[in-house]
């Protein structure tokens, strides 16, 4: 597997001085996002440090060919510099773009935190929507997998989509729902937060490097035998995505994703549930 590859740059804030895990590690996978990084990694940390318990913040460059790695790199400096900050600001490179899906997979791999979220780097779901996830948590129910989801009755969606994505990703979803994760409305959501248990185990076994990764990892989620939990959350789109430049990137992309599903299925076919989690739930749950 490609998760091994060695970052070509670290850049790391000394804080917190325990030798304890922090609370929470924030993965955010960024390719040639330069122009709209530093003030989602600004808002992020701001937000993290406000709530006084101790995080790691890991930026993941997929082989950018901007100035991406400069711009995570000199904020963790500055952060590292500052005074009365909570976190740890990590800054990962390597030199060949690989996709979201393997930027994701490297970053959540080198994660230490007792529980991981991954985000997108344009922040098109604010930070202040992680407590509903942490919320839907429940690892006593082997329910380790919370999910943002925009379709659901109490999401709001501040700026919609272009009709041709919207119309795209819901045609995409019930193809998914089809072949892969049924009853799940929305699998594209960036916005994702697992323990550390289901993180390591479900992404460990992970092999897309594309966009359908995130249905690569719902549908080894519930193989293993984790349950989730599918939550609403304001969401607001940003344009300028380096992934989707035109209407035809964008339609190409979708193709490749539909033809990902069958891949997905073939290759976990043999993926049984973690032992600790084959037990029955109780009645009524």
């Amino acid at each position: 597997m490609d998760i091994m590859s060695v970052p070509l740059s670290v850049s790391c804030n000394p804080r917190p001085a325990e030798n304890h895990p922090p609370a929470l590690s924030v993965v955010i996978p960024a390719y040639n996002e330069a122009g709209r990084l530093l003030p989602t990694l600004e808002a992020a940390v701001a937000y993290l440090d406000g709530r006084k318990m101790p995080f790691e913040l890991v930026v993941v460059d997929d082989g950018s060919r901007d100035e991406t790695a400069a711009v995570a790199q000199g904020f963790a400096t500055r952060y590292a510099g500052a005074a009365g900050g909570f976190g740890v600001v990590r800054s990962l490179r390597y030199e060949t773009n690989r996709g979201k899906g393997h930027a994701v997979r490297y970053g959540i791999m080198r994660a230490s935190g007792d529980r991981v979220l991954f985000m997108d780097a344009d922040l098109s779901t604010p930070m202040e929507e992680l407590p509903k996830l942490e919320a839907a948590l429940d690892p006593s129910r082997s329910l380790e997998v919370a999910i943002g989801s925009r379709p659901l009755r109490e999401s709001r969606l501040e700026v919609r989509q272009p009709w041709y994505r919207e119309l795209g990703g819901r045609s995409f979803n019930k193809v998914v729902q089809l072949l892969a994760t049924p009853g799940i409305e929305d699998t594209q959501c960036g916005f994702k937060l697992l323990t550390a248990r289901a993180a390591r185990d479900i992404f460990s076994r992970c092999q897309l490097n594309g966009f359908s990764f995130d249905v690569e990892a719902l549908f080894l989620a519930r193989k293993l035998g984790y349950r989730i939990a599918e939550v609403p959350v304001r969401w607001a789109h940003q344009e300028g995505a380096a992934a989707f430049p035109t209407k035809s990137a964008y339609l190409r992309q979708g193709l490749a994703m539909l033809a990902d599903l069958r891949q997905i299925r073939r290759i976990h076919r043999d993926v049984r549930p973690v032992a600790a989690l084959a037990k029955p739930s109780a009645p009524g749950t």
